[in-house]
């Protein structure tokens, strides 16, 4: 289901059950129903989280369950038995310690209690910097039930989410806090070179969440970070600020430029974003940098690569060696493999043509068969 988009369910007894995907660094949700009156009011014990039923025992939670990399709450709905005067049961979600946009694979579905089939799905992947989520509802329409795709977040947590219902925040559920641990160690750095120019990242556990890479220098001139890609489906294209060309990381291509630095700092520099979520959606990524002005090639900058994701150890490599007159240099290439998705250190500069510029240079070395016209930023 799309947001905002409804089907009929049954009027029989049904679980509505918020899915997402844990792991290292990823915030910890719970989930609750509101029983909302034709007022739009909350109705008195209507607040059903943790074990609290409601009286008459329409709408139960039943807890939390973990298989393998993905956890789900499930909150069971007596569709029949809920009282007249109810005429929304919602489901909400509070995170603790982090926002909904680092809660990958999140998703709701709605199944028969009976033999747990499934009679609605709605994915959400368009959330940010919310806190609190309403993520779906079952509502009275013609005598008979609905479900509806809400994917309503709020960036203001279970204070503003409260409110919007009429509710003291403290009726919510509060996140778990994890139990204090000692530290854990930090992740080794990789650093690639023309001995080891290759990782798996696959293999060291990237492969949800989002990849950053990052490119800083230390001149006073602009450098622009983009990429290559090829999907899976034979879609080709280019992630630039040349055109205004920044992509997207929640359709495709999957690919994101967070936007022009013209300073390369060590804070900032630029940035680009992966969303390792649609791995499988790859077929190639490289990653490049051109010179837009203040220098004719990259030597004597200094400049340094790093890739991180949410889980493995930083990838990094610097562009020193690159000391040809050249405005262009492939950075780094992704690809899909037997070790999974693989990064690969290029650290190529290539001299354009005469009659070739920095991207179609780029383009002839790699084949990917693009067509180039001017652009500007």
């Amino acid at each position: 289901m799309s947001k905002g988009a409804n089907t009929p369910v049954p009027q029989a007894p049904v679980r509505l059950r918020l899915h997402w995907r844990h792991g290292a660094g990823v915030p910890d949700a719970r989930t609750a129903a509101l029983l909302v009156t034709g007022d739009g009011r909350v109705a008195h014990d209507g607040v059903v989280g943790g074990d609290r039923p409601v009286p008459g025992g329409a709408v139960r939670h039943e807890g939390r369950t973990v298989t393998g990399d993905r956890t789900a709450e499930t909150l069971h709905v007596d569709l029949p038995a809920v009282p007249a005067s109810v005429d929304r049961v919602v489901l909400v979600a509070v995170v603790g310690n982090g926002t909904f946009g680092a809660v990958p694979g999140l998703d709701v579905t709605v199944t028969d209690a009976a033999g747990d089939r499934e009679l609605a799905r709605y994915e959400s992947r368009d959330t940010t910097t919310e806190t609190a989520f309403v993520a779906g509802e079952l509502y009275r329409r013609q005598g008979g039930w609905k479900f509806r795709a809400v994917g309503q977040g709020y960036a203001g947590g279970a204070t503003e989410l409260a409110a919007a219902h009429g509710l003291a925040p403290g009726l919510l559920p509060a996140p778990r806090t994890p139990a204090a641990a000692p530290p854990a160690p930090a992740p080794a750095v990789v650093t690639l070179t023309k001995a080891a120019p290759s990782v798996s990242l696959t293999k060291q556990g990237a492969t949800t969440g989002a990849l950053h890479v990052n490119l800083n220098w230390q001149a006073p001139l602009d450098l622009d970070l983009g990429a290559l890609y090829e999907l899976a489906d034979g879609t080709k294209g280019v992630v630039q600020a040349l055109g205004n060309a920044f992509g997207d990381l929640h359709r495709p291509p999957w690919v994101h430029l967070d936007g022009d630095d013209r300073t390369g700092a060590v804070a900032a520099g630029e940035n680009l974003t992966v969303n390792l979520d649609h791995t499988r959606d790859f077929r190639r990524v490289l990653v490049f940098v051109t010179l837009y002005e203040g220098a004719a090639d990259f030597s004597g900058l200094h400049a340094t690569v790093t890739l991180r994701a949410q889980h493995g150890a930083p990838v990094t490599f610097s562009l020193d060696e690159c000391d040809v007159p050249s405005p262009v240099c492939a950075l780094a290439l992704l690809t899909q493999g037997p070790d999974g998705l693989v990064v690969h250190r290029e650290a190529r500069c290539l001299v354009p043509g005469r009659r070739s510029g920095p991207q179609r240079a780029l383009d002839e070395a790699y084949g990917w068969g693009l067509r180039w016209t001017p652009g500007r930023k």
